[in-house]
């Protein structure tokens, strides 16, 4: 078994009670119902062992909660559609798994821990998916919270635990994913018949990440964040974590067969039946590159100091970012640590990963003696590097709020080195000071330090 992929296939599919409920009402619900019904015979008829939920109406704020309550049981009404009606559910929970899980999250870092007792809700993604991919609890399930504070960095590091578990116990799995594609509601009540995407910019997204899966594009769809984050709002449960979660369990590659089943509005919302299966073969190229992460190093400061109610966790180191893709560092120190909301980058000079070679010259030999160097190459490659580490930090160079530059030469290179800032930073408008020092501590003309908002 450990040879094999422990995922059958994964599912994408939205958490609105309208497919379970209402399926008649409306064209794209009742169509998003006969999907969930193919996906449903399609569980039947493999030989898997468990569905393993992921849900994004299942909010954490604190580390990351796994359902091990062998029956739950209860009767769920919708905060936002009670008027659908109720949702009695009776699940069966894979104890064993939800324990392992948790155990493996934790070696790899993060906090986490089981949830175990009668009456605790679970949650209407939750229940949406179970009830119609699963009515007979003919398979054990799983559930795992969606913390609505984690990054990229700690949302791949969950994803690689529940492989580790499901490696760790041979058991093979059907992934679900409960989250939407866009989520722009409808907050006044709308005519079933009149429901739509909320708006074009909503729909223009939704159709590229469908195009993505549909392509078996997972990873590619992973790092699209960047992007989306500035243009979808409620950036919390967008495609793109549980996105970053599904690729960590199945295998961070793009080489899937995709099936989008059904598409439609939910109440605004974009909703999608998506189907992932592994295929064979070589695993598809990526059109981006950003670091893998095995181990979770830290909290993300989300907590106010003045929070007394809340217990703290002492001795838990800040997050740090270190990346193979940038220079290594010259002292004891990372590329990047996060504070709270903001991301705070290390000097950063032109240097090359891994060769150290300086783009446009060193300023100076071995002995010290002065040479020519061409201080636009210098800048170009900082900036390259600075977007480097801020990727890997789940940022991008459009989140850069504010930067200091060191010239070694103000009066050569001020116009060189402010001529490809502005080519760069221009758009982003982010406050600047520009220092003159004596010298760097390698033979480089430039340095740049940063921040940018945390993802």
């Amino acid at each position: 078994m450990s040879d094999e992929n422990p995922v059958l296939f994964g599912l994408y599919v939205p958490p609105h009670p309208h497919p379970l409920l209402a399926p008649n009402e409306n064209k794209g619900w009742g169509e998003l119902r006969d999907a969930y019904d193919e996906c449903r015979k399609r569980i039947e008829e493999s030989d898997a062992d468990i569905i393993l939920v992921y849900s994004t109406t299942w909010p954490s704020i604190v580390g990351h909660q796994i359902q091990v309550q062998p029956e739950p049981e209860w009767v769920h009404v919708d905060d936002d559609f009670h008027f659908l009606g109720s949702m009695p559910y009776k699940f069966r929970m894979d104890a064993e798994f939800g324990n392992a899980y948790a155990d493996t999250a934790s070696a790899r870092g993060l906090h986490s821990r089981t949830v175990a007792y009668h009456g605790f809700p679970i949650d209407t993604g939750s229940v949406v998916a179970l009830s119609l991919l699963n009515p007979d609890n003919r398979l054990p399930a799983c559930i795992v919270s969606s913390n609505m504070y984690s990054n990229r960095a700690e949302t791949i590091v969950l994803g690689k635990a529940a492989r580790d578990a499901l490696i760790e116990q041979g058991k093979k799995a059907v992934v679900v994913v409960v989250a939407t594609l866009s989520n722009r509601m409808f907050t006044a009540h709308i005519e079933p018949s009149e429901d739509r995407i909320h708006s074009p910019k909503d729909e223009e997204w939704n159709r590229k990440i469908l195009e993505f899966f549909a392509d078996g594009r997972l990873e590619d769809i992973s790092q699209l964040s960047r992007d989306i984050h500035g243009q979808i709002r409620v950036q919390k449960v967008v495609a793109y974590k549980p996105a970053w979660w599904m690729a960590a369990v199945m295998g961070q590659h793009n080489h899937y067969d995709g099936e989008v089943l059904a598409y439609a509005a939910l109440q605004g919302n974009g909703g999608a039946v998506i189907q992932l299966t592994p295929a064979k073969g070589s695993v598809g190229d990526k059109e981006f590159d950003e670091d893998d992460v095995e181990f979770y190093r830290g909290d993300r400061s989300v907590l106010e100091s003045g929070a007394e109610s809340v217990p703290v966790v002492e001795d838990v180191p800040k997050p740090t970012i270190s990346t193979r893709k940038a220079p290594d560092p010259v002292g004891a120190y990372p590329h990047a640590r996060v504070e709270g909301n903001l991301l705070y980058l290390s000097g950063v000079g032109p240097r090359q990963a891994g060769t150290d070679a300086i783009p446009g010259g060193p300023i100076e030999d071995e002995e010290g003696n002065a040479l020519d160097y061409d201080i636009k190459k210098q800048t170009e490659a900082c900036i390259r590097n600075v977007k480097t580490i801020l990727e890997a930090s789940g940022s991008s160079l459009e989140d850069v709020i504010d930067v200091t530059a060191f010239l070694i030469d103000m009066k050569r290179d001020f116009k060189g080195y402010n001529s490809v800032y502005s080519k760069h930073f221009e758009p982003i408008q982010a406050t600047r000071t520009t220092l003159a020092i004596q010298a760097l501590p390698t033979p480089i003309a430039v340095e740049l330090k940063v921040i940018a908002r945390a993802p």
